[in-house]
């Protein structure tokens, strides 16, 4: 298989937007809807609806972290080597 190297120059930015995004989003939202069905499940409004969600918020950041370490590494194995270039100052 040919892997075409004519790739669009915003795809791999809207790919990294919406792995992101969803790194936001999701645990966020499932951590709101688990809280409120626990706490009417269990009685207890909202401790633990507000325990998941302050979950959550670290889920996304560690989430974020990881994917922002990943592209960064991919830009820069994909970055031209110029270091042996005469032509740049």
């Amino acid at each position: 298989m040919i892997e075409n190297d004519k790739k669009p120059y915003w795809r791999d930015p809207l790919i990294a937007f919406g792995r992101m995004s969803g790194w936001v989003i999701g645990p966020i939202l499932a951590a709101l809807v688990a809280g409120k069905w626990l706490d009417r499940k269990y009685d207890t409004a909202p401790f633990l609806f507000l325990a998941l969600t302050g979950i959550a918020f670290f889920v996304s950041i560690g989430g974020l972290l990881k994917e922002t370490k990943k592209y960064l590494k991919n830009i820069k194995n994909n970055e031209p080597d110029t270091s042996n270039n005469p032509d740049q100052s």
